[in-house]
């Protein structure tokens, strides 16, 4: 099974993943961090595979991707990525999940990052 097939369904459309959920190296799912650049490599660092794409850009960049790619969204808290995967749910996309508790949840299950 797919990180997508045991997310939990969230009624904004996509699905909520939890920390626990991700295992690293991650695979079969792309994820695309939306906090600005100098949170990514601030003081909480990035999920190790994690792409930079600031929450003001994931809609111009949006129409590149594949729209039946599973894609997790990452932020600070889990809101603004959870504003994302919305967005994007909207735009057609397929398999859209949102890390509940972002990159807070992240680094206090003590998970690896990268800054």
């Amino acid at each position: 099974m797919s990180l997508f097939d045991t997310a939990a369904p969230n009624p904004a459309g996509y699905r909520d993943v939890t920390v626990a959920d991700v295992a690293l190296p991650t695979k079969g799912f792309r994820m695309i961090d939306v906090r600005e650049p100098e949170e990514f490599t601030g003081e909480l660092g990035h999920i190790p595979g994690a792409e930079l794409v600031p929450l003001g850009a994931v809609m111009a960049h949006a129409p590149g991707w594949n729209k039946d790619e599973p894609l997790l969204m990452v932020c600070k808290a889990g809101g603004r990525s959870g504003h994302a995967a919305q967005a994007l749910h909207r735009m057609g996309f397929s398999k859209v999940m949102n890390l509940v508790g972002g990159m807070l949840a992240w680094n206090a299950a003590g998970k690896l990052t990268e800054k």
